[in-house]
């Protein structure tokens, strides 16, 4: 800074303008320096050449007060009260070193790179925070709004997703009943009660298979039979579980077949029980295809028609219900142990049995007596295989039946017969797969009443036995 800019500043401090440094008009021109000049150019009540910084300092002081809430902002023309600059004690006033025209603290101020005017920093300090402060205020409330938006999504998503689940949970699992209508249910044999509830359900007969689980569990009793059922529609759970279990909602055509029928026996008794003509049974069972027949059977349904009870819907064809004989025949065999591979063979020999032996007793001991002979290469020498040869139901037969050659004539023939000679029950087959343990090779039954059998070693023994059984005919006339 020179010392005229000193002296510039210091002339703005003690209250002077640049303009009385330049002549005016009716002014001396005389420096300032020179004492005969008049003065140094101010006096207390000359406010004309007063500072422009200390004359807007009430205004900044007004706008920084106006920002704080502090007073009323003037307008740019609204005159200030001036203060007076040496109205209070012990004020300090800049003295201007008397070598370089300056003030001592000024220069020290601009020393030290303050700004010239206080009043203008302070001003602006104030207006920076006060921007910055909205600006964060702004910020964090934004900040807060996607805060809130978002958990006003996920809440959206939260009800959509588990409305459903909660609606789901509180509906009720059942029907109130009673139910119209009309809907057909099977129940097939080995059904559980998960499956016969599921097969309700899509019938429209209960709501949920967990309704019919809970009836049954909450309603203990008799087993669901197999066969054919015909409910109402939309009805309670537990009131469809009675009308099951008492059987007054059954719909179909129930057979039962007993052990030891041959085919054209069963062919009848379906007949008999489904309207459904002989005629179609036998076409039928030319079709093992059609039937499931297995290769054992060598096309032959004799042997594969289990003896039991079974139920068929009203319109169940004679294909369909001979597959239902072959299938469970099947299953049986296979769980009582029968090996795929002697099929044929466990099921001629329990065919035998299950025609010779009336009492169960008797059963591996007839069994015995076949083994011992195919042992031995003998001929089986049975009446049954050769009553079925010729087409009869005796118990005995004669010369001529005996001389008949066919491959069921077990006189002319060693071994078994051609195949199965009827369709034996599980006593038998199981009496054909584990066989007593003796050394008989004879049997016959001396008493057709009471089914009693008797068993010899040798042709003596044996001979005496058909004695007894001749006697017990001459006194049954017509029974033999």
């Amino acid at each position: 800074m020179t010392d005229r800019d000193g002296a510039d500043a210091d002339d703005v401090r003690r209250g002077r303008s640049a303009k009385d440094d330049v002549p005016q008009p009716g002014h001396d021109d005389r420096s300032l320096d020179d004492p005969d000049a008049g003065g140094a150019g101010t006096s207390d009540g000359d406010t004309s050449t007063e500072s422009v910084t200390e004359r807007d300092a009430p205004r900044y002081d007004a706008l920084l007060a106006a920002q704080r809430g502090e007073g009323h902002l003037p307008a740019r023309d609204e005159a200030y009260d001036e203060p007076d600059v040496h109205e209070h004690e012990g004020e300090h006033v800049d003295e201007v070193h008397p070598e370089h025209g300056h003030l001592e603290h000024e220069h020290e101020h601009a020393e030290h790179g303050h700004d010239d005017d206080p009043h203008e920093d302070l001003f602006h300090a104030h207006g920076a925070t006060s921007v910055s402060a909205d600006h964060g205020r702004g910020r964090r409330f934004a900040v807060l709004g996607i805060a809130v938006a978002l958990v006003l999504a996920g809440v959206l998503l939260a009800v959509q997703f588990l409305a459903p689940i909660v609606g789901g949970l509180l509906e009720s699992k059942d029907f109130e009943g009673p139910g119209s209508g009309s809907a057909t249910v099977v129940v097939h044999q080995g059904d559980t009660g998960r499956a016969i509830g599921e097969s309700l359900q899509q019938a429209g007969v209960v709501k949920t298979p967990e309704a019919f689980e809970k009836a049954l569990a909450e309603n203990p009793g008799d087993e669901i039979q197999p066969g054919t059922y015909v409910l109402p529609t939309q009805m309670k759970a537990a009131d469809a579980l009675s009308r099951l279990r008492s059987g007054e909602a059954r719909d179909e055509n129930t057979v039962t077949l007993r052990e030891g029928l041959r085919a054209t026996d069963v062919f009848a008794e379906l007949s008999k029980a489904t309207g459904v003509p002989v005629k179609d049974y036998v076409a039928a069972s030319r079709k093992p295809a059609e039937i499931g027949l297995p290769a054992a059977a060598k096309g032959k349904v004799e042997g594969y028609l289990f003896p039991a009870t079974y139920t068929f819907a009203p319109k169940a064809t004679a294909a369909e219900q001979l597959k239902e004989l072959v299938g469970q025949a099947v299953a049986r065999y296979s769980a009582l142990g029968v090996p795929a591979a002697k099929m044929q063979e466990i099921v001629t020999i329990a065919s035998i049995v299950e025609s010779e032996a009336r009492l169960d007793a008797d059963r591996p001991k007839v069994a015995a007596v076949i083994e011992n002979r195919l042992r031995i290469r003998m001929p089986l020498q049975l009446d049954s295989t050769v009553s079925y040869g010729v087409g009869k139901r005796t118990i005995t037969t004669t010369d001529a039946d005996r001389k008949d050659d066919n491959p069921y004539n077990t006189y002319l023939h060693t071994g078994l017969p051609a195949g199965p000679i009827g369709n034996p029950g599980a006593a038998s087959v199981q009496a054909a797969l584990k066989p007593a343990e003796g050394k008989w090779l004879y049997f016959v039954t001396i008493n057709p009443s009471t089914g009693e059998t008797v068993f010899a070693e040798t042709h003596d023994e044996h001979n005496a036995n058909v004695r007894k059984f001749q006697a017990w005919c001459q006194a049954n006339p017509g029974k033999c």
